[in-house]
């Protein structure tokens, strides 16, 4: 099993909250199916960035960003792979936090443009599952997930403007 992973931060602002997140990855172990001289995957994000938050407006605050993933080797080897997100500087994947200073701002990261699956790292929330056929020339553009960002509206409270950020390393396995 192979393990490619990536951290990514997400940015917010107070009144006028500039949100960003951002994904981000490292580097490759082996397994039998897609062994290093045959194979190798990478993962590849952009991030989050959430436009300003008014923390008295009703609405949600959404955004959105990628992680692609890229396999090349051996021609026509199909090779699956899940992509896990961890929980980033909050409590629990179900509790992801934007952080200024000691300033906390809550938000999710979901695999649908509902908002109702959140990604998460399989024992929290949902890895998202696919798999890709080997291309030999690195031609393939490769798999883009989108990653969707939700600031919950009216998080009223007093906390001051500012770049508010979060790291969420992204995790690709694969065989």
């Amino acid at each position: 099993m192979k393990r490619v992973m990536r951290r990514i931060s997400w940015r917010a602002g107070g009144w006028r909250l500039l949100p960003w997140l951002a994904l981000i990855g490292a580097a490759p172990s082996a397994h039998a199916l897609c062994v290093p001289a045959l194979c190798s995957c990478t993962v590849t994000t952009t991030s989050v960035l959430f436009a300003n938050y008014n923390p008295l407006a009703y609405g949600n605050t959404d955004s959105t960003g990628t992680v692609t993933v890229k396999c090349g080797g051996v021609a026509g080897l199909l090779v699956p792979f899940t992509i896990a997100l961890n929980q980033g500087g909050g409590s629990s994947i179900t509790n992801r936090s934007l952080a200024f200073g000691a300033n906390r701002l809550n938000y999710n990261l979901y695999i649908d443009n509902t908002y109702t699956t959140v990604w998460g790292d399989g024992t929290t929330g949902t890895l998202v599952a696919g798999g890709l056929l080997l291309d030999a020339l690195g031609l393939s553009p490769g798999l883009v997930y989108t990653v969707y960002g939700r600031i919950p509206g009216r998080q009223v409270t007093t906390i001051p403007g500012g770049p508010y950020v979060d790291s969420v390393s992204v995790t690709l396995t694969y065989q």
